[in-house]
């Protein structure tokens, strides 16, 4: 069975890992469910969401994206990006080019021991969200703005 993680709410399996490309590329795998959306955010490396199952919202700058399965989308780096999954649930693949969103992902992660996803979790206090942006950025990640709603 492959690697997964937890992500928050988010079930990550890596396919990909930059550890095994010199130049950094990764290929992870996600899953959540219903309403899952990060904080709008920028990194410095560019970003492609290929949705496998289910449908997305992608905002990449100031345009919204309705995304199903079967198509891609990039988010430049630099350009300020959110999604929110609409579907009950929705899987798709993450990839980037200089491993620093991967090294992000596995710092704020851990061992997932099953497949299924969990109850939405509580948004965070004012705290935890501040301590969580302090922590992006040493990968390059900025928060900018709310989830999508």
């Amino acid at each position: 069975m492959s690697e997964q993680l937890w992500f928050f709410d988010t079930l990550v399996t890596p396919h990909i890992s930059t550890q095994l490309s010199p130049d950094g590329l990764s290929v992870l795998e996600s899953r959540a469910p219903r309403s899952d959306s990060p904080p709008l955010h920028v990194h410095d490396e560019d970003e492609i969401w290929h949705v496998l199952d289910g449908e997305m919202l992608i905002r990449v700058g100031d345009i919204d994206h309705n995304v199903t399965a079967g198509q891609s989308l990039l988010g430049p780096r630099g350009v300020p990006h959110t999604y929110r999954v609409l579907s009950a649930e929705a899987r798709w693949l993450v990839v980037t080019a200089k491993g620093g969103f991967e090294r992000f992902v596995r710092s704020f992660s851990r061992p997932a021991e099953a497949g299924d996803l969990p109850a939405p979790s509580a948004p965070p206090s004012p705290e935890e969200a501040e301590a969580f942006a302090a922590a992006c950025r040493p990968y390059g990640i900025e928060l900018v703005g709310p989830p999508l709603h």
